[in-house]
């Protein structure tokens, strides 16, 4: 009888339960009752969550219902590894112990599958059995312990070795001994892994299958889909009882992953998170709960943004806890497609699939592994889900076996014909564990596959592959090819590293050991690093050796040629003769020069023309057109990016600010895109150059920092000056002196003042100079520029403005009259168009002029500064103009323009510079005293001794210089005596004076006396 029955509400109980498998959730809390050896609890209290299982359990229940009145049968739960058949085998152990049953259990594993009796010895070891009954069923275990398996691997039972006679008769008592305990209490046998169950105790299984029929018996095992079928004579046998259900347990849909995610992250979460996790789990309920740890982990942490799957250790141990549990084919397999990372299995043509070669198995076996894989979750399209799951798979490898099977891929892929970039990667993965001995085709491959990563744009690539084709070469000629590849591609990506090599390709070019056609490519790198003989040589020999013949070779000369001569005029000057007649050449005064052809087509050569002829005749509109049609022309990439910018440059000193900026956005999100360090750097140093002129002295500085972050200051070569000068200028700009000092103490090479950049780096520290009273120095600077200038014919005021810097040098110095002879020069090459470069001479001569006259160009300043854009240049001369307004007698006119002044100032970030205009005179309510003012509002124009000053103390000082006593201040200001002395004990300091009379010299004040 069941003891269900006899108990009350034993209906209630199991029609309650009939009805929860209806649900789709089943969750379940039982006691604990049975757990085998490997933590596999049978009947025990524990909380989960099945989902999508609702038919199996449903099944198994009517099983468990059929047993009590008499008939058992069998159940065979089939599904990938980790795909829940171990948790319903436990939901139904604990309702089957609810019921009355007597719960059994054992677990088949991979190294106990040759352990004589190894699961027959683990179902009755817990086994809650009566007195007697255990003594009859110890005594039969006892008999069937003998000798472990033969040393051919095999043991009696299922399988070739049939039972002796003892050992079968064993058996058949066994089943009979279990059956008779059956009829006094439903059994319910659970074996979990049947497919690693010893041949003995499959063999007991079998026999006791034939009894269930007639018993109160349900065995229910669970099998793992694996590379080969286990047990096929217990499978037949199964398949012959009229009670046998066969349960395939499918992976978990899209709303089952969504169900079994809210158990712990919560309904909301869930639904946003499952669509990646089943993504990524591909429906295994194991992953879906790891993945939910790991991401339950950043959801509880407070900082954490909106609902992210996150993929880490849970993942990846519980992927390779399921690699470890199966057949170990099944892990060959799954590290075979971590290291080839292969698409759809099927393999090329009628040959083996390289999957199953280097995992050393055949088709049958590949076949069948595969779809074991695939049913666990882990494949997509025949690879593996998701790099972790690749990890896993590879985390048991030591470093040689790793290294062993990625050039055993290697071969394989080579033989088949592979792209060469897929095999590289292989190469470059044996690391220092290089096996027997260098591939022969090595090399050649690895340099192959730089090459097309070269044409991809994936210069790190290609630099990996380069490196390891140098470690593995052995012939003296293919080293030097290759390190002068090696050069070009770690250009880009950090100038430093080709550096290295560029003394000894110097040499072999020199000696005729290195093709001519990389004497281009070496002058390039060379000027950079200051190596100007070198560099000179490298552009000769293309003339010399006739190689400009070639066409392509040709249109790489001219580009090459305009590049340089834009960049180091010093060095690579134009040849005379009407514009387009002749290309640049390299000055050697011992070498003939040699006429070159028309400008050819190429977009580069056009660009960097371009870039040439505004730097030598202007602002042209030619110019402008040619270098934006070459960058339309143009995509970015490693024979582009210097081309690019010098088209850049030429829109920038064309004074057409406003498309340099658009262009240079465009360039710099393309490298930062493309990730290349070298290519950012030099479109953020440039990007910076633009701001500067667009009055955002602290965008600037952000972008200047991120050209060196990007490329430290000893990679950029002797062009360091350019993101140098940029940081400079802006710190300068925004009042932050000490900044700009401490820029000012990095080093610069020498050679940067044979380049253009050395003239940004004079004009910026010219500036700085000049802000902190250092009259002197700043004139050295703005004449050292005149003279480069002139001598590389590059002498134009949009390039650098040194006229407007040198006429404020002789200003602060007292000589009025070159100061004015200066600004009346700069203004007359400015032009006549409405431009930045004619708005900053318009406010040089005005404050070089009588006060008479500055009113009119002040004004004419402030409407052209005001179209071109620059709110710093356009503060300056409204605070100028404001000066003059309150010298005419018109306050209201003065308040209103430095009113505007400092709120431009404040927007360009020029915070210094805006407050001290918010505190003057004009600025202020009421009748001012307008006297007080200098000439020229402080500012990017100011009077470099007076910005040493304060407000206060400009205003103590101006009344100061005019003879008023310290009391007269004090009256006048609305301070005390006291702070009017210890004004002057300031200033006095600051100026380097001694005496009142000091403070009306020309040098500190020539302004407010006129």
């Amino acid at each position: 009888m069941d003891p269900e029955r006899s108990r009350p509400g034993g209906r209630r109980r199991r029609a309650g339960r009939a009805a929860g498998t209806r649900r789709r959730v089943v969750a379940v809390t039982a006691r604990p009752r049975h757990e085998d050896i490997h933590g596999r609890d049978f009947g025990g209290r524990r909380t989960m969550c099945l989902v999508e299982r609702e038919h199996e359990l449903s099944a198994l229940s009517d099983m468990l219902t059929k047993c009590g009145r008499g008939s058992g049968g069998a159940a065979l739960i089939t599904g990938g590894i980790g795909c829940g058949k171990t948790a319903l085998l436990t939901e139904l152990g604990r309702r089957a112990a609810e019921d009355g049953f007597l719960v059994l259990g054992a677990v088949g594993s991979w190294a106990e599958r040759r352990s004589r009796g190894g699961v027959l010895g683990q179902v009755f070891r817990q086994a809650e059995i009566r007195p007697g009954d255990g003594d009859a069923l110890t005594g039969l275990l006892d008999r069937l312990n003998g000798p472990p398996a033969d040393p051919d691997g095999t043991a009696p039972g299922l399988g070739p070795r049939p039972l002796d006679a003892g050992t079968a008769a064993a058996l058949h008592r066994l089943c009979a001994e279990v059956a008779r305990i059956a009829e006094r209490t439903p059994l319910l046998l659970c074996v979990d892994d049947v497919q690693f169950t010893d041949p003995l105790s499959a063999h007991w299984l079998l026999l006791l299958s034939r009894r269930l029929p007639a018993a109160r018996i349900v065995l229910v095992m669970t099998e793992c889909t694996l590379s080969r079928p286990a047990h096929p004579g217990l499978h037949a046998e199964l398949l012959r009882q009229p009670g046998y259900h066969r349960l395939p347990l499918r992976r978990l849909s899209r709303q089952g992953v969504t169900a079994l995610l809210s158990e712990v992250l919560g309904a909301d979460t869930a639904r946003t998170l499952a669509a990646d996790c089943h993504a990524v789990s591909g429906g295994n309920p194991l992953f879906v709960r790891a993945l939910a740890a790991d991401s339950g982990h950043r959801a509880d942490d407070p900082g954490a943004a909106a609902p992210e799957l996150v993929v880490a250790d849970g993942y990846r141990d519980a992927v390779a806890g399921c690699l470890h549990r199966g057949l170990p084919t099944l892990l060959r397999l799954a590290q075979a497609l971590a290291v080839l990372d292969e698409g759809t299995p099927g393999g090329r043509g009628d040959g083996p699939h390289p999957v199953g070669r280097l995992a050393e198995v055949d088709a049958a076996t590949l076949r069948r592994g595969m779809h074991a894989l695939d049913s666990a979750g882990l494949l997509d399209g025949g690879r593996l889900r998701h790099p972790v799951a690749r990890a896993a798979a590879l985390d048991s490898l030591t470093g040689p076996e790793r290294s062993a099977l990625h050039r055993r891929a290697a071969e394989l892929l080579y033989e088949e014909g592979a792209p060469a970039t897929a095999i590289a990667r292989h190469l470059l993965a044996v690391g220092p564990f290089a096996g027997p001995g260098p591939l022969p085709w090595a090399v050649a491959l690895l340099r192959e596959a730089a090459e097309r990563q070269l044409a991809a744009n994936r210069p790190a690539e290609a630099q990996a592959c380069l490196e390891a084709a140098l470690r593995a070469c052995d012939d003296d000629a293919e080293r030097l090819r290759l390190k002068a590849l090696l050069a070009g591609t770690a250009w880009v990506l950090n100038p430093s590293v080709s550096a290295r090599h560029l003394g000894e390709l110097a040499g072999a070019l020199r000696d005729g050991r290195l093709p001519d056609r990389h004497a281009l490519m070496l002058a390039k790198y060379l000027m950079w690093h200051g190596c100007f003989d070198e560099a000179a040589d490298a552009v000769e020999r293309i003339g010399r050796s006739g190689a400009e013949h070639d066409p392509v070779t040709a249109a790489e000369a001219r580009a090459t040629r305009e590049l340089l001569s834009a960049t180091y005029p010093a060095l690579v000057p134009r040849t005379a003769g009407p514009e387009g007649a002749g290309g640049p050449r390299l000055v050697r005064p011992a070498r003939s020069e040699r006429p070159r052809g028309p400008a050819p087509g190429d977009p580069r050569a056009r660009g960097a023309a371009a870039l040439s002829r505004v730097l030598r005749h202007g602002p042209d509109q030619d110019a402008v057109a040619a270098a934006e049609a070459a960058m339309r022309a143009m995509l970015l990439g490693k024979n582009t990016h210097e081309w690019l910018t010098c088209a850049v440059s030429a829109l920038l000193f064309a004074d057409r600010i406003t498309a340099a900026a658009d262009w240079c956005d465009h360039w710099l999100e393309e490298a930062r895109n493309r990730r290349v360090p070298l290519w950012v750097a030099e479109f953020s140093s440039l990007r910076a150059g633009i701001a500067l002129r667009q009055g955002e002295p602290v965008r600037a500085r952000e972008l200047a920092e991120t050209a060196l972050t990007r490329l430290s200051a000893e990679s950029w070569g002797v062009c360091v000056g350019g993101p140098l000068a940029n940081l400079i200028q802006a710190a300068t700009d925004v009042g932050d002196h000490q900044a700009a000092a401490g820029y000012l103490d990095i080093p610069v090479p020498p050679g940067t003042f044979r380049s253009r950049f050395g003239l940004y780096y004079l004009y910026a520290r010219g500036n700085y100079y000049l802000e902190t009273a250092q009259p002197h120095a700043a004139l050295d600077d703005f004449t050292t520029c005149a003279t480069l200038m002139r001598q590389w014919g590059f002498d134009q005021p949009a390039l650098i403005p040194w006229r407007s810097g040198a006429a404020r040098a002789q200003r602060a110095l007292g000589d009025t009259a070159q100061a004015y002879a200066l600004a009346r020069e700069q203004l007359v090459r400015a032009g006549e168009e409405q431009s930045r470069t004619r708005g900053i001479s318009l406010r040089t001569l005005a404050a070089a002029s009588r006060p008479a006259q500055r009113t009119a160009l002040l004004t004419k300043a402030v409407a052209v500064l005001e179209a071109s854009g620059d709110r710093l240049q356009l503060a300056g001369a409204l605070a100028d103009l404001g000066e003059a307004q309150a010298r005419a007698g018109h306050p209201a006119r003065a308040r209103a323009l430095v009113e505007r002044a400092a709120d431009l100032a404040e927007r360009s970030g020029a915070l210094p510079l805006a407050a001290e205009l918010r505190t003057a005179p004009a600025a202020a309510s009421g009748p001012p005293a307008w006297g007080r003012f200098p000439a020229v509002s402080p500012g990017p124009g100011a009077d470099a001794a007076a910005r040493l000053l304060t407000a206060a103390e400009r205003r103590v000082a101006e009344l100061a210089a005019r003879g008023h006593t310290n009391r007269q201040i004090s009256e006048r200001l609305g301070i005390t005596v006291s702070t009017v002395e210890q004004h002057l004990t300031r200033i006095f300091r600051k100026l380097g004076v001694r005496t009142r009379a000091e403070l009306s010299m020309p040098d500190t004040h020539r302004a407010a006396a006129g």
